[in-house]
């Protein structure tokens, strides 16, 4: 693509040198740019990409842009205010701005991303409607299934990926859309057909300072949908049993013109459990084989059942009804099919064992997260529940001991143990946690694969052993090094070596 073409996309403050070039790629990473490029200059927590300019240069751009003039006879520069808001911009028109060929379903919130977009995702398929998925857990292109680097792309992969889905003959794509996504303009200039809110619960704090600001990182996803130009209105979906939920519908009344359910540029649907909610709620029942709940929307009432346990997957499930709804799926059609819903990776995942205790896994990482987890395995009524689990390292330090305060409260036996360390002593972390302790029933073990055999070992009859925190994860970090680890497979090695028969 010409660049003359490319920069009609963005505002530009100064242009030095020839604008009459051809770029064959664009590229953030210096190590990435190709014969031809265009290298975008970020400034990021850890390094500056505008130390980096010469490295690309070197590796074949032509074009740099950048937030400060750099004067070179081998690549224009263009100069301009926001380089994270220029490449979202270059990147959608690069590649003929993919997303307005899809029906685009974004998800946010703390908790129950990664599970409402596999629902959506599935509704929308049981109904004909091809979807593309990004998430936290992998991404789905088509027939492709790809390993995901992070929850949300940067928006020069994003783009690159809604192109690949488009180009895979889907019609629809379901993402999850992270808070640092959000402060980190990846997903600028989307055109939404909806976004979900779940929740808000306290995480993320070492990035966003506070709950304000992370409320306000989140609530941006909300405002695009108000800037967006489209025909027909987009859709949020918001939890309003979430008190920032209510939050959420009072800052779109004022940044939408208009009262939102009338003349605004944004339509309202709301979920939970009560009276006054869009699609409502009620006469919950759950068992080890999934969940069953009344739905109440659009006049009409439905029975809903789901193969998944507990009461956010209530709130998961319903959300994923009324998206799916809002991208032109019939909701009885999209009830029926929940019934046949798949395991989402590591959200309260069954591991395999002919035994008389039951082991799940969770990505559960927050106390509210892993509060919520804990409730429903107690609706099982396990005769003990035990607990795993610990907390990353260089994250928000202010959690760990309020994990460790769920888990005293609400566990009979408790094992902490490391998450992913990362550059922290783990024995640190996990003293961290321990403070939240006011009881004795706890063991700590640093290794995660001994405290995981360790809880298998002491389960009997009629127990329920939670492996909390790293969920679907087949990684473990530390400070200098990364190993294979998976909860799941380490917990089944545990489970083989438990002897079947018990005295």
């Amino acid at each position: 693509m010409q660049l003359k073409t490319l920069l009609g996309a963005i505002p530009v403050r100064e242009i030095i040198g020839p604008a009459d070039r051809a770029v064959e790629s664009i590229a953030y990473d210096s190590r990435r740019v190709q014969r031809n490029g265009l290298f975008v200059a970020l400034r990021g927590e850890k390094s500056d990409g505008h130390d980096f300019i010469g490295q690309a240069i070197e590796k074949g751009a032509t074009v740099i842009v950048a937030e400060r003039a750099d004067k070179t006879s081998r690549a224009t520069c263009v100069v301009v205010e926001n380089t994270r808001a220029a490449m979202a911009d270059l990147s959608a028109k690069f590649f003929n701005f993919p997303a307005r060929k899809l029906k685009l379903a974004g998800v946010t919130g703390t908790n129950g991303k990664t599970t409402t977009t596999f629902l959506i995702k599935h509704i929308c398929e049981k109904a004909g409607l091809r979807c593309g998925l990004l998430g936290t857990v992998r991404y789905e292109i088509g027939e492709r299934v790809l390993p995901a680097a992070r929850t949300t792309p940067e928006s020069l992969d994003l783009q690159e990926l809604l192109a690949q889905i488009r180009d895979a003959g889907c019609r629809a794509a379901a993402m999850e859309v992270s808070s640092h996504a959000l402060a980190q303009e990846r997903t600028r200039g989307l055109d939404w057909e909806v976004a979900v809110f779940t929740n808000l619960t306290q995480d993320h704090l070492d990035y966003h300072g506070t709950m304000e600001n992370y409320f306000a990182a989140k609530a941006k996803l909300f405002e695009q949908l108000g800037q967006q130009e489209k025909k027909k209105k987009p859709i949020a979906v918001i939890n309003v049993d979430d008190r920032y939920g209510q939050k959420l519908i009072e800052k779109i009344d004022r940044f939408a013109t208009g009262r939102i359910r009338g003349g605004g540029k944004v339509s309202v649907v709301t979920f939970g459990t009560g009276l006054k909610a869009d699609f409502r709620v009620s006469n919950y029942r759950m068992e080890f084989g999934g969940t069953s709940y009344q739905l109440d929307a659009r006049g009409k009432s439905y029975l809903v059942r789901v193969p998944l346990i507990g009461r956010f997957n209530v709130v998961n499930s319903v959300a994923a009804l009324a998206a799916a709804n809002a991208l032109g799926i019939g909701l009885r059609e999209a009830v029926l099919s929940l019934g046949k819903s798949p395991q989402v990776p590591g959200r309260l995942e069954m591991v395999p064992a002919k035994r008389q205790f039951q082991v799940f896994v969770d990505y559960a990482h927050t106390p509210d997260a892993l509060l919520n987890v804990i409730k429903t395995l107690r609706e099982l009524e396990p005769r003990r529940l035990i607990v795993v689990f610990g907390c990353g390292g260089n994250r928000d330090r202010e959690k760990r001991p309020l994990m460790g305060q769920v888990v005293d409260q609400n566990a009979d036996c408790a094992i902490i143990t490391s998450d992913n360390p990362r550059k922290e002593d783990p024995d640190k972390i996990i003293a961290d946690v321990e403070k939240g302790f006011r009881g004795n029933h706890f063991e700590k073990i640093t290794d995660r694969a001994a405290a995981i055999a360790r809880a298998v070992e002491i389960a009997q009859p009629r127990d329920i052993v939670l492996i909390a925190g790293k969920g679907h994860e087949n990684y473990q970090e530390f400070a200098d090094h990364t190993v294979p680890f998976e909860d799941i497979q380490v917990a089944r090695r545990a489970i083989e070596s438990h002897p079947v028969e018990f005295k």
